[in-house]
């Protein structure tokens, strides 16, 4: 929670954007707090917020610590709760906004390998981001989630090496046959993110190639 931000990504300043980076602990109220003032007052104005912070321990739920549990929920449902609820005024006054948590295969399925505190936070920011949409409705505010079905990530990119018979066997449950790459969430989130979404909220949209169908 407390690692070196990286710099303002030089693929987005590439395009002609500004970014901003800014320090912050995702589980704190005042650091929540201080990082959407100051983006607000850097950039003038907030339309959209992101709820993709995210950890996770790998243990049977009978040698998972309260500690683990805590810290796993803190980062991944607490630090949505935090930062909507610190961007909702700011989308109140301007007549609307766009909230889009991320949230996962395990949402919907039981944790197992990847853990009861991941599955168990997960399922909760689908049911979060439902009661964002209902609340803030009439205020113009969109609240959805997408969920990323099997991606190499930081949390995953161990899998092909340390759990090789979970990584054939989650390839051959994918209709698609193959993990998924970052840029094919591009779609859902740009789409999500856009004034054509301005009648879709509390919607939970699947990017898995086929895996939660199946």
């Amino acid at each position: 929670m407390r690692k070196k931000t990286p710099p303002p990504s030089p693929t987005i300043e590439a395009t002609g954007r500004r970014a901003h980076a800014i320090h912050a602990d995702v589980t704190s109220d005042s650091d929540i707090d201080d990082m959407v003032a100051r983006a607000a007052a850097h950039f003038g104005h907030i339309d959209i917020l992101i709820n993709n912070a995210g950890t996770t321990v790998r243990k049977p739920p009978e040698e998972t610590t309260a500690a683990e549990w805590d810290n796993v929920l803190d980062v991944n449902l607490r630090s949505a709760f935090l930062a909507s609820r610190a961007v909702y005024p700011h989308f109140k006054s301007q007549g609307g906004g766009k909230i889009i948590s991320i949230g996962s295969m395990f949402s919907i399925f039981g944790g197992g390998g990847s853990g009861v505190p991941y599955a168990s936070s997960k399922g909760g920011v689908v049911q979060l981001a439902k009661s964002f949409a209902v609340a803030w409705a009439p205020e113009n505010i969109q609240s959805n989630v997408i969920l990323p079905g099997w991606f190499m990530t930081d949390l995953t990119q161990a899998i092909p090496e340390t759990q090789p018979e979970r990584y054939d066997l989650i390839n051959r449950r994918i209709p698609m046959g193959r993990w998924g790459q970052a840029s094919e969430l591009q779609g859902a989130t740009v789409f999500l993110a856009s004034r054509a979404s301005d009648y879709v909220t509390g919607a939970v949209i699947t990017v898995d190639g086929g895996y939660s169908v199946t």
